[in-house]
């Protein structure tokens, strides 16, 4: 007896050993979190392959020392406070449970093009880089693929071995008897559990029960017990396509996302590129209005001299008095417009609206530039001002040609066949489609009767502190007991899954249109993209010759005016004129130049690439 309440003490004391091990070996957030990264990114970079056929880069790390942080540090900018900077930056509140999170994660892969300097000048190219590191839209957008595949990794936990491992040990006493009974009871359940995809449901349990009694006689015992069970659905909510059906749905949600993404990038960088272009054109008008305004004050001077000789009358000084006042308010409004546009701007590529930063003017300069072949004819020459794209009849219009159409100008039926073949939106849809096609067979399968085959064995015996002295208990082959149940639920109430079933036959039609009318508004994307490039090449023909005619303008009617053959409103309207003209000009550029962007988007045929960059849809 003593030799056994010996052996209980230290089997006794090796569980608390075992115990305490196992609690200092848990793991804790940190742990957590990486584990957490590592499947979620693992799942990304495989879904990546089986949707889009490779893989990108993607984390959701952002470095500490984003261009952001460097411009409201190294250009001295406003923040309220230093979590301004960063989230290494928040302080350490009480009980924060992963310090080592808080830390600063310095960018110590990717090359800094992008020093922060009193004066900032990027390209176009910088800012869709600048857009993809720094952008609070573009982050958000991954965290939803990141949390995506984190729900997938859930849902496939329920197919996985599930084990489970619980101590216990319990201190009693029980005076209320003839005598005092106290004594320790110490216990070990460790429990596995194993879903299938048939829908059978396996569990196991091993109980492990040390009794040690400290009253008079010192009495102890151990348990063992084993107890499996099984449960096996026969009819409703059997079958693998059943079963299976949330993990099939996470799987596809994870390629959705992705999809999305992809769809994200495109539309992001369209959006940056047409933002970058419009500050430039606002930056182009302060130079046409500052260049008007000076010229409108040369000619009030000149009035102003010219009436002092009695060559002009009053009038028409006031009249150039006025046109150089409606001059400045525009060249003023022009100023301000721009800054607002540019404040606009770092917003969108995720910097302080008050860092120091400018275009590069040579984006406009260039494509002006590349423009120029929409406005000549097939000798190479600029379309002469004289000629005109209409009729000599007034009555027989000549309709918009394609003549030094742009590349990108094809026929909408192929551009809307490529856009069929491309748009990942288009695909999602369809995907969709197929999904509520699922819910229905599952809804379906819940108005079936339910036949449940459950199963159960076990071996062995629990102790506790009042069995104490009862023998030892073990697992005996010849000892095992057992039984069957087999249930059957037949369906005879199935109000609420009849009404499930019919909505999920409304809501897979409901889809399916949302799809058809996706279908039609790509059709409308790409046609209307269409459009939009032919009237702006047409407008920058227009407007080409516009300012032409209105620099030739201007020097006629000085000439007239010098000889008395002209008067002031006519030099003042031919100075608006030419303003307005060059303002046009370059708005109608970036529009055909968006409007190219656009198209390729729309198409699905402009690749961006996980640094922001873009690679364009080149005509075979």
């Amino acid at each position: 007896m003593r030799f056994s309440l010996i052996i209980v003490r230290k089997i006794t004391l090796i569980s608390f050993v075992l115990v305490a091990f196992m609690i200092v070996g848990c793991q804790g957030p940190a742990e957590h979190r990486k584990k957490a990264d590592e499947v979620a990114y693992k799942i990304i970079q495989l879904k990546q392959i089986e949707s889009m056929g490779k893989t990108e880069i993607f984390t959701l790390v952002r470095p500490s020392d984003l261009l952001r942080r460097r411009l409201l540090t190294d250009q001295g900018l406003q923040f309220p406070d230093d979590t301004s900077l960063g989230s290494d930056k928040l302080p350490r509140i009480d009980h924060w449970p992963d310090p080592e999170y808080l830390k600063a994660q310095p960018d110590n892969k990717s090359p800094k093009p992008f020093a922060a300097v009193k004066l900032m000048k990027i390209s176009l190219i910088e800012s869709l880089q600048i857009g993809a590191r720094n952008s609070f839209i573009y982050q958000s957008e991954k965290e939803d693929i990141f949390r995506t595949a984190l729900r997938l990794d859930l849902e496939m936990n329920d197919f996985r071995s599930i084990f489970a491992q619980q101590f216990q040990s319990l201190i009693s006493s029980d005076t209320t008897g003839d005598r005092a009974v106290s004594g320790t009871e110490n216990s070990s359940v460790t429990s596995l559990s194993k879903k299938l995809e048939n829908g059978t449901i396996f569990t196991a349990d091993l109980a492990i029960d040390l009794i040690n009694l400290l009253s008079p006689g010192r009495s102890s015992s151990s348990g063992v017990s084993l107890d499996t069970s099984i449960t096996i659905p026969l009819l409703r909510g059997s079958g693998k396509h059943i079963v299976r059906e949330p993990l099939t749905q996470a799987e596809r949600d994870v390629a959705y996302e992705i999809f999305e993404f992809d769809e994200f990038k495109r539309v992001f960088a369209v959006d940056i590129a047409r933002e970058y272009y419009n500050v430039l054109r606002k930056l182009d008008q302060i130079t046409n209005t500052e260049v008007n305004y000076k010229s409108q004050i040369k000619t009030g001077l000149r009035a102003r001299s010219m009436a002092d000789n009695e060559k002009l009358s009053e009038i028409e000084v006031d009249q150039a008095k006025q046109n150089e006042l409606k001059s400045r308010d525009r060249w003023v409004s022009a100023k301000q417009s721009y800054e607002s546009s540019l404040d606009s701007f770092k917003i969108l590529l995720g910097l302080p609206t008050d860092a120091r930063i400018e275009l590069d003017g040579g984006e406009l300069d260039a494509l002006v530039k590349g423009s120029d072949k929409l406005t000549t004819d097939d000798n190479d020459t600029k379309t002469d001002v004289k000629q005109t794209d209409s009729s000599s009849d007034p009555n027989d219009l000549a309709e918009p040609g394609y003549k030094n159409k742009g590349p990108l100008e094809m026929s909408s039926r192929k551009a809307i066949n490529l856009a069929f073949e491309n748009r990942l939106d288009l695909r999602v849809a369809q995907g969709k489609v197929y999904d509520a096609q699922r819910d229905v067979v599952v809804a379906a399968d819940d108005l079936r009767a339910e036949l449940t085959l459950f199963g159960s064995a076990g071996s062995g015996g629990r102790r506790s502190v009042g069995s104490a002295s009862s023998d030892n208990a073990k697992l005996r082959a010849d000892k095992i007991s057992s039984f069957a149940l087999l249930t059957l639920d037949l369906p005879i109430e199935r109000t609420e899954e009849r009404d499930n079933y019919r909505n999920s036959l409304i809501n897979m039609e409901q889809i399916l249109r949302n799809k058809n009318l996706l279908e039609d508004q790509i059709k409308l994307e790409i046609r209307d993209d269409l459009r939009t490039l032919l009237q702006a090449r047409e407008s920058i023909q227009i407007q080409a010759k516009s300012v032409a005619v209105a620099e030739k303008r201007i020097d006629s009617t000085q000439t007239f005016f010098n000889l008395g053959r002209a008067q002031m409103r006519d030099v003042l309207e031919a100075q608006d004129s030419l303003l307005a003209a060059k303002n046009s000009l370059t708005s109608a550029v970036i529009s055909y130049r968006i409007a190219e962007l656009s198209l390729q988007r729309d198409m699905g045929l402009l690749k961006v690439g996980a640094n922001g960059k873009w690679q364009e849809y080149s005509i075979r």
